[in-house]
């Protein structure tokens, strides 16, 4: 219009084409001119006309097509005002779909909602009741209830089921290690059998725990455990469990079943956007409407870790990495090129994503719904599985053939000595992947003690993590020990104490850890409770701690580690203390394995 407004002051005319032009645009600016004040508009009915067809100030909640995200649809008359105030909201887009069909997108968050409501948009009963859902804390007698589920939900872990239910299934669960990130996903998942298959990306280390535990949460759940790099079964189970490593390989067949749910447990596994397994990750998250991810990692400490994860939660607010890399990861520009290792702005962030997609508890804050001691059974594959299963079997075989007229005590040394092969065996074939459940443990929490029964196992250990850990086995003396505890508990710098059940299991104060793991197992469950209770002792930060086994899977462990379980029950309703002996666990193990031999 400027252009024709020059030409009508200098010639003094419009040709019949700019008549036409002037015309047909004149209608965007009556409100305009209305406002200036003495300027009266033309009566003009296809002015009026289409002042009346232009679209009211409304904001409606929609989904993002691809990735099923709540947005805001919003639409109104043109007004300059308004498309900068518009162009302020977080992730907002232009839509140009035609002449008739102009809107603009913007991710629903709180801030973006509260800044239409106060620009006077009118907005839709969704749009209502997600903010009133948005806003109000959910209680724990208010919280979901998951019904089919074979175990109780702690309170605080149904809110975090609700959390993901108010986020359309799209959430990041940011829960401390052991307060059960796991438990969650799975009780979203059994919340809506009808979204399967359900893909779960996880650490190599903890792909039979994800099963083992949806077995214990879910009545006949339908799992598949993927396993190779070549995808050479089909997929026939509605929750598919992969790791990390192979994902890529297996990629095309799971795109091919169009997932409706994936799950990705230790998230920030994708932290690196350059690393083959996050643009695997990446490609299947764009055609699935519904993302979890777990990590017990704050973003905080590291945004731009977070950032990748984010970004396929939410692509419209997490769009532009360079926005995000200067605003919270204290960018700044060296000799080699741009640094983003930083963190600014960091309570802005934090509360960005809990009123966006995250919530996080720390063991702190629910401690009350805590039992003291929390145990869980993690299984492990073994790599030589069968070298194991064949000497097994000459176990069993041997067993058959025992005279029962030889001398028990005879007889049982002998089974002794077999049965500690056995244990050899097993720590042989699953040290590797203890090392890496270690590791990943390490990755995303604080200080951890690791107990053993061999001295090869300590060694092998120490090589891994000699440069942060401690150790204190027979070898050690007791000068050595009291330095080995003393830099555990005040160093944060020395995070993992690697100690012998007999020889670290009694007298020493570990409270700097929260959590302890057995690699093997002793023979009575008496020193299980002296060991844990390195930890568990007066000056524990936490009342409560985590007790892992990193049992082999269908082994001679696994037998040990039930029978340990069942007396150590026993032992919490003795009342005059008497311990189990080892004979008795012994007599019961060869029991078990006789009747594999008849």
């Amino acid at each position: 219009m400027s252009s024709l407004a020059r030409h009508y002051l200098e010639k003094g005319y419009l040709t019949p084409r700019q008549m036409n032009a002037a015309r047909s645009n004149l209608y965007k600016y009556v409100g305009q001119l209305e406002s200036v004040g003495g300027v009266e508009p033309l009566e003009n009915k296809t002015i009026e006309r289409k002042k009346r067809a232009e679209p009211e100030k409304k904001v409606v909640m929609v989904k993002y097509q691809k990735t099923q995200a709540l947005a805001m649809k919003i639409t109104f008359p043109y007004n300059p005002e308004l498309v900068a105030k518009v162009k302020t909201l977080e992730g907002r887009r232009f839509h140009n779909e035609s002449p008739k069909n102009k809107y603009w997108t913007a991710p629903l968050t709180e801030e973006n909602y509260k800044k239409v409501v106060e620009w006077g948009f009118e907005v839709d009963d969704n749009l209502r009741e997600w903010y009133k859902k948005m806003t109000t804390a959910i209680e724990a007698d208010e919280s979901i209830e998951v019904s089919g589920l074979k175990m109780e939900l702690f309170p605080f872990q149904k809110q975090g089921v609700a959390f993901i239910e108010s986020r359309n299934g799209r959430a990041l669960i940011a829960d401390q290690m052991g307060l059960g990130k796991t438990a969650q996903a799975l009780a979203w998942l059994q919340l809506h059998p009808e979204l399967r298959p359900a893909i779960i990306v996880v650490p190599a280390s903890v792909k039979l725990n994800w099963k083992r535990e949806a077995e214990m949460w879910m009545k006949e759940p339908n799992v598949q455990v993927l396993n190779g790099k070549k995808p050479v079964v089909p997929i026939v189970g509605d929750m598919v469990i992969i790791n990390y490593d192979i994902l890529e390989s297996w990629l095309e067949v799971l795109k091919s079943i169009n997932p409706k749910v994936l799950v990705l447990d230790e998230s920030h596994y994708c932290k690196n956007p350059k690393t083959k397994r996050t643009k695997a990750v990446k490609q299947l998250a764009k055609q699935v409407p519904h993302l979890i991810a777990l990590t017990g990692t704050p973003v905080v400490n590291r945004p731009v870790e977070a950032f990748p994860v984010l970004n396929m939660l939410q692509p419209s607010m997490f769009s532009s990495f360079w926005h995000y890399a200067h605003r919270y990861c204290g960018a700044k520009k060296g000799y080699w090129g741009w640094d983003f290792t930083g963190a600014t702005n960091t309570e802005e962030l934090h509360e960005k994503l809990t009123k966006s997609v995250m919530i996080r508890r720390l063991k702190e804050d629910v401690l009350p719904e805590l039992p003291s001691k929390i145990y869980s059974m993690v299984p492990m594959a073994l790599d030589n599985e069968k070298e194991y299963r064949r000497a097994e079997e000459d176990f069993i075989e041997w067993l058959a053939e025992q005279d029962p007229d030889k001398a028990a005590r005879a007889r049982n040394a002998e089974a002794l000595a077999r049965i500690e092969a056995l244990k050899q065996l097993t720590i042989k074939g699953k040290l590797g992947m203890c090392i890496e459940w270690i590791r990943d443990f390490l990755d995303s929490n604080g200080k951890l003690v690791v107990f053993c029964t061999h001295k090869h196992t300590i060694d092998e250990l120490m090589k891994e993590f000699g440069n942060i850990a401690v150790k204190v086995d027979g070898s050690v003396g007791k000068e050595a020990r009291l330095e080995a505890v003393d830099w555990f508990q005040t160093k944060d710098e020395v995070r993992l104490f690697i100690g012998n059940v007999k020889a670290a299991g009694v007298g020493l104060t570990l409270t700097a850890a929260s959590s302890v793991v057995f690699l093997e197992l002793p023979w009575t469950p008496g020193d299980l409770q002296q060991a844990e209770d390195r930890i568990h002792r007066i000056g524990q930060k936490a009342s409560s701690v985590n007790v892992y086994y990193l049992i082999a899977e269908n082994s001679i462990e696994e037998e040990i580690a039930n029978l340990l379980d069942e007396k150590r029950k026993v032992l919490a309703q003795v009342l005059d203390g008497q311990m189990v002996d080892e004979s008795s666990l012994l007599s019961e193990l060869l029991n078990k394995y006789r009747k594999n031999s008849v």
